[in-house]
């Protein structure tokens, strides 16, 4: 692990944070990577004791003093701590330390995602301190991207291994820039990094690939030699083939005359992001973005007219609970305009994109509308990404911490036709 101080703590117990994973050591024998100190990436919504950075996946460090040692800290995201049975009382930020988590790990993902980075997921653990003798986090809430911690090397260590498993390893050249969006004057290099765990290449090693060379073959010198004459492996291959033949003509036969029926239905197309798949139900392609806005949003179209819109709604799960997210992908002509759309659709009561469901192309069972949903919105170049995620068969809320942590994966959802 390279250690990088950016700044002072901001946070008493950043001290034993920075002790706790200094205590990791350099390289990649424990777990590697890059921890930045002291920083405030760009669109965080507070200073952030650390940042790792992992070869699968980044991770946001909060600490949080208690005003005194605990023996228990019950830590739900949905509802106020309570710090040995007492509410633990938050006079500004959010309702407690774990939502701040989860929005502090969300502003940096979405800074990322803008500066078309590795799209490594971003997750939190908040440590709480002095002392916590025993951190209580409901199952579901370990399935969002936040874990709560005492301040110790074993437990940063055990969490950081939770939340760090992308499924492709971040190569060490994304692996600097990433580092560099922390820290601009970052001297480490791709050498460094590599001793830290980033794999140096993103190619598939083709030494591993289980291959076997045959000989080349003319059709003429196939022709012309009897079977006697041809390798074994070859013989092999003539007689399945014959076989084959044989095969078909008897299947021919057999089912000569009887009534032919389509192709099998195709499944739907999935997409799995940080372990949550996805399953797209309906899906469009439109020229005209007018026509399918509604609010402010609409007569921003009607003055500057879009130049493709690409919407999509996927059906999926978090933590055994049916969903859906609603994406809709917007082209305009250049990147002013495309700031301008981000901003105008990001604000309340603004309108927006209208979403397939309300346009009739829902499906049994589907969600019924996307009436209160939770909302991210992304700029990337020209273009505008709007995600809408809501409960199905249940009320939902737009400031729901699951809906919302739902939004930020949908944004890297890739609508197919």
């Amino acid at each position: 692990m390279r250690l990088m101080r950016l700044g002072a703590e901001p946070t008493r117990v950043g001290a034993d944070i920075r002790a706790a994973i200094s205590a990791w050591g350099a390289g990649c024998s424990v777990l590697g990577g890059v921890t930045a100190f002291g920083c405030r990436p760009p669109g965080s919504p507070r200073p952030l004791d650390a940042v790792i950075v992992l070869p699968r996946g980044v991770i946001v460090v909060l600490g949080i003093d208690l005003p005194q040692p605990a023996l228990r800290v019950d830590a739900p995201l949905q509802t106020p701590w309570t710090i040995d049975g007492w509410p633990m009382v938050r006079t500004e930020g959010a309702v407690n330390p774990g939502l701040e988590g989860l929005e502090s790990a969300a502003a940096l993902a979405r800074s990322l995602q803008s500066r078309g980075l590795e799209p490594l997921p971003v997750a939190a653990i908040v440590v709480v301190g002095p002392y916590a003798g025993q951190v209580i986090q409901p199952t579901t809430d370990l399935h969002r991207g936040v874990r709560v911690v005492s301040p110790s090397t074993t437990t940063i260590l055990a969490a950081a291994r939770e939340l760090a498993t992308y499924e492709f390893p971040c190569p060490v050249e994304p692996a600097l820039r990433l580092v560099q969006v922390l820290d601009e004057t970052c001297e480490l290099s791709l050498a460094d990094l590599a001793e830290e765990g980033f794999p140096e290449s993103a190619a598939t090693d083709l030494a591993t690939a289980d291959t076997v060379l045959l000989p080349k073959y003319t059709e003429q010198s196939a022709m012309a030699a009897p079977l006697w004459r041809l390798p074994p492996r070859i013989k092999l291959i003539a007689a399945v083939a014959a076989l084959l033949l044989i095969c078909g003509v008897v299947g021919m036969w057999l089912t000569l005359g009887r009534p032919t029926t389509g192709p099998a239905p195709q499944p739907a197309p999935t997409q799995r992001i940080d372990g949550v798949e996805f399953t797209q139900m309906v899906a469009a392609r439109d020229a005209s973005c007018a026509r399918h806005s509604f609010g402010d949003v609409q007569r921003w179209f009607q003055q500057q007219p879009c130049r493709s819109l690409t919407r999509a709604v996927f059906d999926t799960q978090v933590s055994g609970r049916p969903a859906a997210v609603s994406i809709a992908i917007v082209e305009v002509p250049d990147q002013q305009a495309a700031s301008e759309l981000r901003e105008l659709a990001d604000a309340a009561g603004t309108g927006g994109v209208t979403d397939l469901i309300a346009e009739g192309k829902g499906w049994p069972g589907g969600p019924d509308g996307f009436d209160n949903s939770a909302q991210a919105v992304q700029r990337t170049g020209n273009q505008v990404r709007i995600v809408q995620t809501v409960w199905r068969h249940r009320s939902s809320a737009p400031d729901d911490v699951g809906l919302r942590a739902l939004a930020e994966h949908g944004l890297r959802l890739t609508p197919q036709s």
